[in-house]
């Protein structure tokens, strides 16, 4: 794994971070809220007046200041989990390099095993013949490979190398570092240590380009890792705001968590599952073949791995989710979880008398081009997709 700050005005020739800088222009935003003449007096101020509002604020845990300093990480070669972890913390923006469009090529010195390519490999014909099969009338051959892809990822390892372009702040990097030094200390099992080996050494990378400040690093409130629950209970609740809990891949929850507004836990099952693509479902001899593939990289905790999914928000955001996950474009996974959510929110507003009831009905009639305030773009012409009982 490596990480490189992308240029900005606190990188210095050596290519680490220019942290005493940032710290300074930090202390200087935080006399702003009481200097009369703003922050243009504050910039020529003496540099020791400055370095003692810093150390006031590093140390009396005031330290807001410290997220106005915006880092953009280059991250290679990190772990899907560890992708994941980051993107649950939701202050930060990210792009990353998409299994779903691009092939598995098996690096030297990868992670991924000979098991899991030849299985990626195998499935990935059997899925292409499966789609154009079924759906070839609608997609060509260049979309088949692409949802062909997405179904065969999931035996591939969720600790697969990824690249992706992380940008937070400094504050909320060094409490990202805090929380992992945490999960760390109380690694027990096998996926935990795995884990925790590479936190290790993401906190590693970060020492090396000197963006950690052990004042900011404190976690004087305890604060944990948000993604990891060891005990997720199964009551649930829909109103102006809903809690619910399901079961769903890996992968399933790392699409999931681009809805910033919804807050997500998972907990791992004590006996394995796995999921199972519709578009082999109806084929026993196929879903046979696929658990047991399954079972051969059950070591690596692969992408197909079902664990148990907590998922939190306000009525508005769900709605929102719907508008981007009730679609022919969307991953099939989370377009039925989502549609699953959805009906049985409708169904305990209805039971309860809630007034949402009624507005809830005109997004239980298909696909988001079928909501009246939704206005789609391009249609896709696929009435499969379009009434959610597509396979693929």
């Amino acid at each position: 794994m490596t990480i490189e700050i992308l240029p900005n005005y606190f990188l210095k020739d050596d290519k680490t971070f220019a942290l005493d800088e940032a710290i300074k222009l930090s202390g200087k935003i935080a006399g702003v809220c009481y200097d009369k003449e703003g922050f243009k007096h504050l910039e020529n101020e003496p540099e020791e007046k400055t370095l003692r509002r810093v150390n006031m604020t590093l140390n009396n845990g005031h330290h807001s200041v410290y997220d106005h300093i915006l880092i953009n990480f280059n991250l290679q070669d990190v772990p899907k989990i560890l992708a994941m972890i980051l993107n649950n913390e939701h202050q930060y923006t990210t792009s990353e390099k998409s299994a779903r469009y691009t092939p598995l090529v098996k690096q030297n010195n990868s992670i991924i095993t000979e098991t899991e390519e030849k299985l990626y490999n195998k499935w990935l014909d059997i899925f292409k013949i499966k789609i154009k099969d079924k759906y070839g009338y609608i997609y060509n051959d260049n979309k088949i490979q692409k949802l062909a892809q997405e179904n065969a990822r999931y035996l591939i390892t969720v600790f697969m190398p990824t690249q992706m372009i992380y940008s937070t702040t400094l504050r909320q990097i060094n409490y990202l570092a805090s929380w992992m030094q945490k999960y760390i200390e109380q690694a027990k099992t096998p996926f935990e240590k795995k884990l925790a080996f590479y936190m290790q050494e993401f906190l590693d990378n970060l020492a090396n380009i000197n963006v950690l400040e052990a004042r900011l690093m404190q976690n004087d409130k305890e604060r944990s890792l948000s993604l990891f629950n060891s005990n997720l209970e199964n009551q649930e609740y829909f109103g102006d705001v809903y809690s619910t809990v399901y079961k769903g891949s890996f992968a399933q929850l790392a699409q999931a968590q681009r809805h910033r507004t919804i807050d997500y836990q998972i907990e791992m099952l004590k006996e394995k599952e796995y999921y199972i693509p519709p578009i082999i479902a109806d084929d026993q001899t196929l879903v046979d073949e696929w658990l047991n593939d399954m079972e051969k990289v059950k070591a690596v905790n692969p992408q197909g791995e079902i664990i148990k999914i907590k998922e939190r928000g306000t009525y508005e955001a769900f709605i929102l989710k719907c508008k981007e996950r009730l679609c022919t474009a969307a991953q099939l996974e989370i377009m039925l979880q989502t549609k699953e959510t959805l009906l049985k929110y409708k169904k305990a507003l209805e039971t309860t008398n809630n007034p949402l009831a009624k507005d809830i009905q005109k997004y239980t009639h298909g696909a988001r081009c079928t909501f009246p305030d939704f206005h789609c773009p391009t249609d896709c012409q696929f009435k499969e997709g379009k009434t959610l009982v597509r396979k693929i």
